[in-house]
């Protein structure tokens, strides 16, 4: 397995959201946030966006109802021994799927708490899962049970976010020191990401926006941004990076010195930038 904490730190999580449903006399936890599968198994995939839902009964049984994409996912990267398949076609109920799940696990007529909270459980799927549940068990909205025990951190959590952390302002210093009057965005945003990633980190789940020039303001990714002016005055990124599981975030508006004519009359013409074009050269 490709655990990021280890299997004694992830037992102790799952040990404190079982004693957090008994007091809310909960019998289980359906769960359906990427965070909180991660938090509690260290299960991770990008297939979070595609139905997937898991299991954690009061007694400490745990079961993963997810695609067929994403078994390996489970199988090497959490400690989730029962994973179980739904059939990704035309016409496919998962919501039955993960009924027959928690059947399996003795959770008819038990009061169970939904993580209905989830960017994966769109409107329609979570439509699904009640239909599926309706008169097998009893359940109520249970979005913040993981979300409130993942605000205090372990030691091997902080760890991770001082690393994280570390990443992240040597990223910014590389932005800062690259940042000068002409400089593709893209370019400093490679220098960025190699920093983070040969210090051991993992890229942010998306792109940091970066701009210059005109589009400054627009924040939009490098590839979309127009050539950069050599007149720019301002260059604003925001750095989001993550180191192996804990992501830490930092944000910068570097200003760029636009010379003034004093300065010019001191040192000669400013050098044309390499992607001006002849007409803005001969000016």
């Amino acid at each position: 397995m490709a655990l990021h904490f280890s299997a004694r730190e992830l037992a102790a999580r799952r040990r404190r959201a079982c004693r957090a449903m008994v007091a809310r006399g909960l019998d289980g936890l359906v769960l359906f946030r990427q965070e909180s599968m991660y938090y509690l198994t260290g299960y991770d995939t990008s297939g979070y966006s595609m139905f997937q839902g898991m299991y954690l009964g009061a007694d400490g049984a745990l079961a993963l109802c997810t695609r067929s994409a994403d078994l390996r996912q489970a199988r090497i990267t959490s400690v989730i021994g029962d994973v179980r398949i739904w059939r990704d076609r035309q016409g496919a109920t998962p919501g039955a799927d993960l009924r027959d799940m928690l059947e399996s696990h003795g959770c008819r007529g038990k009061r169970l708490g939904v993580e209905y909270h989830a960017y994966g459980l769109t409107a329609q799927r979570g439509q699904m899962v009640d239909a599926a549940l309706s008169g097998f068990c009893r359940v109520e909205d249970a979005s913040d049970l993981v979300r409130l025990l993942r605000l205090v951190k372990s030691p091997a959590e902080l760890a991770y976010v001082r690393r994280a952390g570390a990443l992240a302002d040597a990223a910014l210093a590389v932005a800062n020191r690259l940042t000068v009057p002409g400089a593709a965005p893209g370019a400093i945003y490679g220098e960025m990401m190699k920093t983070i990633l040969s210090g051991d980190g993992d890229p942010s789940a998306s792109r940091w926006p970066m701009g210059s020039g005109r589009s400054a303001s627009a924040i939009r990714s490098p590839s979309s941004s127009p050539p950069p002016i050599a007149t720019t005055t301002r260059a604003s990124c925001t750095s989001w990076s993550r180191a192996r599981s804990i992501r830490a975030s930092a944000t910068c508006s570097a200003p760029v010195a636009r010379r003034s004519p004093r300065a010019r009359q001191r040192s000669g013409p400013a050098a044309p930038s390499a992607t001006s074009s002849p007409r803005m050269r001969a000016r």
